[in-house]
């Protein structure tokens, strides 16, 4: 038996969103992401996995919020009524 095309795994995922069983159409979804991402052996179990939100990590980190350094202190807002008084113009 051949394995199936990503063509094939399409219409198989379509087929079974129209008939509301989305969970084949997710296991269907993420065997295709697999196929596509180089993966050789499509016949694992994707149940498991769960996509990254969009947001949740730090830029270069895998840490999911990031986290201050012990004994920060964020710095001083300035005052809005003495921007700019420094320097005259004339």
């Amino acid at each position: 038996m051949t394995a199936p095309t990503l063509e094939d795994l399409r219409r198989q995922m379509e087929a079974a969103a129209e008939r509301l069983d989305f969970e084949e159409a997710r296991a269907l979804r993420d065997r295709i992401n697999l196929l596509r991402g180089g993966a050789e052996d499509v016949a694992v179990d994707t149940s498991g996995l769960t996509r990254q939100q969009p947001g949740a990590m730090g830029l270069g980190t895998s840490q999911s919020r990031p986290e201050r350094p012990e004994g920060w202190v964020p710095p001083k807002k300035p005052d809005p009524m003495t921007k700019g008084r420094g320097r005259r113009q004339g």
